[in-house]
């Protein structure tokens, strides 16, 4: 059998919640105990194979390497900030698909940035992974062992005091987490388990472009994660040529949906306006947005262009970002500009793939 086919055949073990990684090792004769520290091993210590597990019983090490695997990607490159605290990652997956995961360190917290695919079909007209087009969904032990890596990344960091944790995941790197909705759920089920991870709830952010009914369906399953809403623009003409994927799920159909989610779980949702100069920056724009989500508990979240080869927008001047800001806290919405990381490394989703993709072209015979 061709050593991919018995690859795939095998257990990702980073793609089991607890439950079922207990209930696997109880199938195969081993104790509580021994489920509870593989679980340790994995997502406590972010172990990188069954070598070093030294207090599994041995059969069960021998189990774990004939039957199940741990999905590590290979870091293809990586860049760090001049700032030394946004660290970009190029990991190469099983099949040779590229996706990125960011590490943002800030003064209380880090933060990691993780993909749900390799690319993104929606195509949005600003973003480089829009530009770039789909490959494929990520499993949950993708997405999971995104984690893992980055918490394996603080160890040491701190010297010889504690280890720094990974506090906080945002489901903002490449792809649209609904579109790949089993898969993420069981991701974020994996990552807030307490005794793994233990990433909190609240500091679970999931960033969707605008798939009605994902949104629905997180609101019916009262799933236990923040929603921030791509909006970008508040008409739907204007939308739609920002964002394709407004075609086929309109604005007001959207804005239905963000009511009925915010309703049905009592939640407020978070919607992301990036800035383009002279597209939808102006006063008249501000109010639109206002008006639009009015009566909703909203957080607006004003987000700088990051520049792209294939987008010919510019960044709105700071004089229009102040006046945006001013006009939407004049109608009580709570407005925040998010903090420009990692500018000098592309850090904006999928600028790094796109360079190592074109330095590649460029050195093809």
């Amino acid at each position: 059998m061709p050593a991919t086919a018995v690859a795939s055949s095998k257990i990702d073990l980073f793609g089991l919640t607890r439950d079922e990684l207990f209930a696997l090792v109880a199938a195969w004769g081993f104790s509580a105990a021994s489920a509870a520290r593989l679980w340790r091993y994995l997502h406590r210590e972010a172990a990188t194979s069954v070598d070093g597990m030294d207090e599994l019983p041995p059969r069960l090490q021998t189990q774990l390497a004939s039957h199940a695997r741990l999905e590590l990607p290979e870091v293809a490159g990586e860049n760090s900030s001049s700032d030394g605290l946004t660290r970009k990652y190029l990991l190469r997956l099983a099949g040779g698909h590229e996706i990125e995961t960011v590490r943002m360190r800030y003064r209380d917290r880090v933060t990691a940035c993780l993909s749900t695919q390799a690319g993104c079909a929606l195509g949005c007209v600003f973003c480089a992974t829009g530009q770039r087009g789909f490959d494929r969904n990520l499993t949950a032990g993708e997405i999971v062992a995104q984690a893992l890596h980055i918490q394996r990344s603080l160890f040491g960091v701190t010297g010889s005091g504690p280890p720094e944790r990974l506090r906080n995941i945002v489901l903002m790197g490449m792809g649209e987490p609904l579109l790949n909705y089993d898969a993420v759920m069981q991701a974020i089920d994996i990552l807030r388990d307490p005794a793994g991870l233990a990433i909190a709830n609240k500091r679970i952010t999931l960033s969707t472009v605008g798939v009605v009914p994902g949104i629905v369906r997180l609101a019916d399953e009262a799933r236990p994660c923040s929603l921030a809403v791509s909006l970008h623009a508040a008409t739907q003409e204007q939308r739609a040529a920002l964002v394709p994927a407004a075609k086929t799920w309109p604005l007001d159909e959207l804005i239905e949906a963000c009511r009925y989610y915010t309703q049905k779980l009592d939640r407020r949702i978070f919607f992301e306006w990036t800035l383009i100069d002279g597209q939808n920056d102006s006063p008249e724009e501000a109010r639109c947005l206002a008006q639009l989500v009015r009566g909703m508990p909203a957080h607006i979240n004003l987000i700088p262009l990051n520049r792209t080869a294939g987008f010919d927008g510019q960044p709105t001047l700071s004089a229009a970002t102040t006046r945006f800001q001013a006009i939407l806290r004049e109608h009580g919405l709570p407005v925040t500009f998010r903090q420009r990381r990692g500018l000098d490394i592309a850090a904006g989703c999928g600028q790094l793939a796109g360079a190592v993709a074109n330095r590649a072209l460029a050195i093809t015979p």
